[in-house]
């Protein structure tokens, strides 16, 4: 990439993409019928993963093998799923839940429930604290059609924050994802606009629908329907001046949850789509 590509995208604080190269998914198994609409995704362990299934499905969180065998169920008490969107924990063990999902850009109740370590839970329902939040940017509920970029399907957690990447449903599409910021402790709260990516202009591809990030701190990465957003070298400061590599799975089908295995391997699901989807994969970063 020559200094003027670069140096354009410093001046228009968008992240700089390369050319796509190609990768390829392992799958590992297929979820069982009741789980078809895995949104989000994390693990403890190496040998676990737990998930959850977004708006229209009950208040649980699940505990499947690396085959995708549902192992345990957990009740999610003092909880409302809306549209439960994503995953993600601490480096103390709590488990987020995104309740962020925001298709029509009309809601006003922006949730995030926040839960002990699931692993440690002996009976079959785990307490919860909520963390309610709103967009400073969004003045209409719902906006226009051109600013309709306040649906949200990602967050991961780094440094005693959340962080929130929105999905662009505008019309014509932007190709926009804000990135913003709130604590991670119980209350209700402004959330901090702190960047914006612009992935690609293509609405079927460069809209997030999952994120994570490595447990060194070094890599995030993005996902949407069949491809990967790997951002190198993350730095929360320079957000809006990521460069990232684009990684094209193969796999065209409703991805919506990624998370970090270990800092060179992702887990990735999909959603189950007409014949499609309700598979888990591995994926090993070169």
């Amino acid at each position: 990439m020559n200094k003027l590509v670069i140096l354009s995208c410093l001046v228009i604080l968008q992240a700089c993409a390369q050319k796509p190269w190609y990768g390829d998914l392992n799958h590992l198994g297929k979820f069982p019928n009741s789980l078809s609409e895995v949104s989000g995704i994390v693990t403890y362990t190496d040998n676990l993963a737990w998930v959850i299934e977004d708006n229209g499905n009950k208040e649980f969180i699940y505990g499947i093998n690396l085959k995708a065998g549902l192992v345990k169920k957990l009740k999610v008490k003092n909880a409302e799923n809306n549209d439960w969107e994503d995953l993600t924990t601490d480096k103390e063990g709590n488990l987020y839940i995104g309740d962020f999902g925001n298709n029509n850009n009309e809601r006003k109740n922006l949730t995030i429930y926040k839960l002990p370590n699931p692993e440690l839970e002996k009976g079959d329902k785990i307490p919860s604290k909520k963390i309610t939040f709103s967009y400073p940017e969004q003045k209409n509920f719902p906006p226009k059609k051109r600013s309709m970029l306040f649906d949200s399907e990602a967050f991961f957690h780094w440094d005693n924050h959340l962080y929130i990447f929105t999905k662009d449903r505008s019309r014509p599409y932007l190709g926009k994802t804000f990135v913003y910021r709130i604590p991670d402790k119980e209350g209700d709260y402004k959330a901090t606009l702190v960047g914006t990516l612009n992935l690609c202009e293509n609405q079927d591809h460069c809209s997030v629908t999952g994120a994570d990030i490595s447990d060194d701190g070094k890599t995030v990465v993005l996902i949407g329907y069949g491809y990967l957003y790997l951002i190198k070298n993350f730095q929360v400061n320079m957000i809006s001046e990521s460069q990232f590599e684009t990684i094209y799975l193969k796999h065209e089908t409703q991805i919506e949850s990624v998370c970090f295995l270990n800092n060179s391997t992702l887990l990735i699901a999909d959603e189950q789509s007409k014949t499609k989807g309700r598979n888990l994969y591995n994926y090993v970063l070169k």
